[in-house]
């Protein structure tokens, strides 16, 4: 039986490929931790950037909910009563989210 000329060759090289590659993984893996930490930390700045943004259109939308309110209640509504605690709880809720969302992250 012969031997095929390049066998050995092909084996070495494929093994000294496989080498190469595995060592420049290994190399490139030394970085990782910092990379995760400044994504951790990139995640936490957009984070607060929207949170605190959320709370602002937050309270726009509280302000005109609230202007809502009253103009009904000197229009004399019926359903002021009904608006109103609508409108509290929607307030309440977003104000607990914020918080609440905050806390699960960590930030």
């Amino acid at each position: 039986m012969k031997k095929h000329p390049f066998a050995n060759r092909e084996k070495k090289t494929a093994a000294m490929l496989l080498c190469g590659l595995c060592l420049s993984v290994m190399a490139s893996a030394q970085g990782i931790g910092l990379g995760i930490d400044g994504a951790a930390q990139e995640v936490r700045n957009i984070f607060t950037n929207v949170s605190n943004l959320v709370l602002m259109i937050g309270a726009v939308v509280g302000l005109a909910g609230g202007i809502r309110v009253f103009v009904k209640w000197n229009n004399g509504d019926q359903d002021v009563q009904k608006e109103l605690i609508g409108w509290a709880g929607a307030c309440i809720f977003l104000l607990l989210c914020g918080v609440t969302l905050k806390l699960f992250f960590g930030v």
